[in-house]
């Protein structure tokens, strides 16, 4: 017969800890002062055995180890509960340990969570690590079943779904994952500890956390939206242009998976996405392809060049291409002596000061400044008006007109106050101005009247000269609509401007332009130029012109006379895009 007596005992016994009170709790136990224990005693066939109660799991086990039973299953399970081979965790078991494991974890009792697992520590401190680097406003683990394809018989598997979510967003995140279960050596049921446990992706020496992406790139469009990134010539321009004003980039972040340095990071999801201010540009891509072409095609030798077109009635840069490409952006930021080209801006000056196109203007082969000066084509032509000598480009007839007519800084005067030339442009992106300097003396004076002496222009701006005189207003170029423009002090007269396109329209049709504008229709007109460089090189080529409400320049250096390779890519510009 067996007999039980208690007996209440107030000596101190040595304080016990049990890690299965811990697992099952959950808690980490705070040191216990000692205190009065309960002894029962178990008489089993005469003897008497002395049980120390320290929670239910010690009695539990102990008595059922005297009473013969079987070793239980669970946290509650002793090391000292089975010596045998183990059996493993069925599916109830399975689903109860990891349904406990994922409330503990999703409330964040990280403790008690790594408790139910076979290593606790490396579990705690993985655990720790991710509710650190992932600081979610809400964590919900949720079971989903049996994962039988990534078990085995000794050890089920255990799926689940992982969602955060965070503050700041509305953005969730949500994965699959699933957990391996294990019956340990003293009968405990525990989820096989493992980092996959966290994230299917993580793995030894890999971290997750929330990091902030590289702040956003702007990538300018073009008018119609079109991406331009893809064209040579505008490699080095596009990174140039800043976001509107008072617009905020948004530096974005996201779930990044860590390993060993830069190189071995990976982006699983995008919690903010970063944004920049889009910027739509003036520059068409259609144009600006065959720009690109076009100056391709011109610099095939090695020969630097560039070209640029302007849309008269805004002012806007509809493309601009240069070679070398990827170098120097000499459409904007060069500075080359234009030419004959100038002479459409002497013949603005010319006509303010009373002469008309039909002014005589006699072409002698040579006149004196003292220095001597010629025409590219031999030969007296003393019958020339001022018209003809624009056609034909004769330098002897600018000179003469223009010492007789201009005072010294007309030149420079008329550019600023008519065509806005010398006014510090802003366009979106660094770009040089013009340089007109007032001559020294009459030899000073006569070269700058045939484009050539300390002039310095580029593409642009003789661009905008082209489409001031088809407009008849000087607007400034941009390559962006929210652009700071400047405006002239002045405005062509209308008789000037009347006066300019007449004699631009003839060396478009009768003229040194007539071969590369053949063809075209509308209202076009154009002025070649070919410029001096040195006795042993080839002349720079240069040529501007205008069709409809499209204006363009482009200059290749040693490309020869005007009319050859600058006239060639400007008129393929002009036929692609001035149609009206």
């Amino acid at each position: 017969m067996q007999q039980e007596h208690e007996y209440d005992h107030e000596e101190h016994y040595p304080e016990q800890h049990h890690d299965d009170h811990l697992v099952h709790t959950g808690h980490e136990e705070a040191p216990r002062r000692p205190r009065s224990r309960r002894v029962w005693l178990v008489a089993v066939g005469g003897v008497f055995t002395a049980l120390v109660v320290v929670g239910g799991y010690g009695a539990y086990n102990v008595v059922s180890a005297v009473s013969g039973g079987s070793s239980g299953s669970g946290a509650g399970a002793n090391a000292t509960a089975s010596k045998g081979p183990q059996t493993p965790p069925t599916a109830a078991e399975a689903d109860a340990v990891a349904k406990d494991f994922l409330a503990a974890w999703g409330r964040g009792d990280l403790t008690a969570a790594a408790g139910l697992t076979d290593r606790p520590e490396a579990a705690r401190m993985a655990l720790a690590s991710f509710h650190d680097g992932v600081p979610a406003r809400a964590l919900t683990l949720t079971g989903t079943g049996a994962a039988a394809a990534s078990g085995t018989p000794s050890e089920p598997a255990v799926g689940y779904r992982v969602r955060a979510e965070f503050d700041g967003t509305t953005e969730v995140w949500e994965y699959d994952s699933t957990l391996g279960v294990v019956r340990a050596g003293d009968g405990r049921i525990l989820v096989r500890w493992a980092p996959t446990v966290i994230h299917p992706r993580l793995g030894a020496g890999k971290t997750l956390a929330v990091k902030a992406l590289p702040d956003p790139v702007s990538k300018p469009v073009d008018r119609k939206g079109q991406p331009l990134d893809s064209f040579p010539s505008l490699r080095s321009v596009l990174p140039q242009i800043a976001p509107p004003d008072g617009a905020k980039v948004v530096t974005g972040q996201a779930v990044v998976l860590g390993g060993g340095g830069p190189q071995e990071t990976e982006q699983l999801f995008v919690l903010t996405p970063p944004s920049a201010p889009q910027v739509k540009l003036t520059l068409d891509a259609d144009l600006q392809q065959v720009a690109e072409e076009a100056v391709k095609q011109q610099s095939a030798d090695g020969k630097p060049a560039s070209l640029v077109a302007v849309q008269p009635s805004t002012g806007n840069i509809l493309a601009m291409a240069y070679a070398p490409q990827g170098g120097f952006n000499r459409a904007v930021g060069g500075g080359q002596a234009p030419g004959s080209t100038m002479k459409v801006i002497t013949s603005a000056a010319l006509l303010e000061a009373g002469v008309t196109p039909d002014t005589a203007a006699p072409c002698k082969e040579t006149t004196n400044s003292p220095r001597t000066w010629h025409n590219d084509e031999p030969g007296s032509h003393p019958d020339y008006t001022l018209s003809d000598d624009f056609i034909h480009s004769c330098n002897t007839g600018f000179i003469d007109k223009g010492l007789e007519k201009l005072q010294p800084g007309t030149l420079a005067s008329v550019a600023r106050d008519q065509f806005g030339l010398g006014l510090q442009w802003r366009i979106g992106i660094p770009s040089r101005d013009a340089t007109i300097p007032v001559p020294g003396n009459k030899d000073e004076a006569a070269a700058e009247y045939i484009g050539q002496g300390q002039i310095q222009v580029n593409s642009l701006l003789m661009a905008s000269v082209a489409a001031t005189v088809q407009s008849g207003t000087f607007r400034q170029p941009v390559l962006r609509e929210d652009a700071k423009r400047v405006t002239a002090p002045g405005r062509l007269p209308a008789d000037v401007a009347q006066g300019l396109r007449s004699m631009m329209a003839r060396t478009a049709t009768q003229g040194t332009a007539q071969t590369p504008m053949s063809g075209l229709s509308g209202q076009i007109g154009a002025k070649t130029g070919t410029v001096e460089a040195g006795s042993s090189q080839a002349t720079n080529s240069w040529f501007i012109a205008y069709r409809n409400d499209l204006a363009v320049a482009a200059e290749v250096e040693g490309g020869g006379h005007g009319n050859s390779a600058a006239g060639v890519a400007a008129a393929q510009v002009l036929k692609a895009g001035g149609k009206g």
